[in-house]
């Protein structure tokens, strides 16, 4: 048997990763935009940050790396998971690139200390076109968020650490886009005993303070369906 030769030559497309990063201001879903300029195919649109995996990295490596140095992001201010590998050969039409998709999430003292002039948080109502295949990224992006909302308890990375259960049932509404009932919800979100009374009250406000609670765990927990 004939062994075929390598080519001399050998062209691999680049591999790189980008960032769909949610946080809700004013009772509003938002993403963290910046302004892709790469003329002649993308000049002044809104895009997720992102870049190229560094050939000593991993994914999760350059992703805390990008928005880091990009969106000025610290990891430990960002939640992350995998979304989705997007290999549509045209995606970039400047060359052959790869990127791994991620969801993330920022609790809304992020947002407020927020000071960063090249990436811009933007309502999720108003997104226009975006670069590259980022409208694609977004529709899957808000799809996952949607349904993890409902079977785990992601929602604690877009509240603050100590919440009413009015705030909690807001997350959902916001997300899901829909009203709940009061009621409903909180039986059923008492129930799952992922939720701790803190023993505090809320503070500066006009009417009855409600009580807060946090999460019993930081870490993200599957659970049955809640909505």
């Amino acid at each position: 048997m004939t062994m075929k030769k390598a080519p001399e030559e050998l062209r691999f497309a680049a591999m790189a990763v980008d960032a769909v990063i949610f946080g809700i201001i004013d009772k509003k879903l938002h993403v963290l935009v910046q302004n892709v300029v790469r003329p002649p195919h993308y000049v002044n649109m809104p895009g997720f940050p992102g870049g190229l995996i560094d050939k000593t990295e991993t994914a999760e490596d350059a992703v805390r790396r990008h928005l880091a140095d990009k969106v000025h992001l610290p990891a430990k201010d960002v939640y992350t998971e995998q979304l989705y590998t997007f290999s549509d050969i045209n995606r970039d039409k400047r060359n052959r690139v790869i990127s791994v998709g991620y969801i993330g999430c920022v609790k809304p003292g992020v947002i407020e200390s927020y000071d960063y002039d090249d990436a811009t948080w933007l309502p999720v109502r108003k997104l226009g076109k975006l670069a590259y295949d980022h409208d694609d990224m977004y529709a899957m992006a808000i799809s996952r968020l949607r349904g993890k909302l409902s079977y785990t308890t992601i929602a604690q990375f877009l509240l603050p650490s100590f919440f009413t259960l009015t705030e909690l049932q807001e997350v959902y509404e916001v997300i899901l886009g829909m009203d709940i009932d009061k009621r409903n919800f909180r039986k059923k979100i008492l129930a799952l005993d992922v939720l701790k009374e803190t023993g505090r009250m809320q503070e500066g406000v006009k009417n009855r303070p409600a009580a807060l609670y946090a999460f019993k765990s930081k870490a993200i927990k599957e659970l049955p369906p809640v909505i």
